[in-house]
C-alpha cells in the first residue's frame, strides 16, 4: 500500500513505486476518476508516439498517398461547411 499526503495547495506527490507501475514520468498526463463508492481511480492518457505505433492501422485498408488524403479532407470539409 502507496500512502499520499494532499499538501495545502491540493497537490499530491505519487510515490515512486505507482509512478514506475504505471509507466508515469515528469510532465505525464493522468485522469482522476471518481467512482460511485467515494474512492478515485488513476489512469496515465499519456503515451509516446512508439506505444501508439500501428494501433490505428487497419489491414484491409491500402495507404493513401499525400494527395489523396488532402482531396478527402477537402471533400470533407466541403460537405461539412455548406
Amino acid at each position: 500500500m502507496s500512502l499520499a499526503t494532499i499538501s495545502s495547495k491540493g497537490q499530491v506527490t505519487i510515490p515512486k513505486s505507482i509512478r514506475d507501475f504505471l509507466h508515469l514520468n515528469s510532465g505525464d498526463k493522468i485522469e482522476v476518476l471518481p467512482t460511485k463508492n467515494g474512492e478515485a481511480i488513476i489512469r496515465p492518457i499519456s503515451k509516446t508516439v512508439d506505444e501508439m505505433f500501428c494501433k490505428l492501422k487497419r489491414s484491409e485498408q491500402q495507404p493513401l498517398s499525400v494527395e489523396e488524403m488532402n482531396e478527402a479532407l477537402g471533400q470533407r470539409f466541403k460537405d461539412r461547411w455548406r
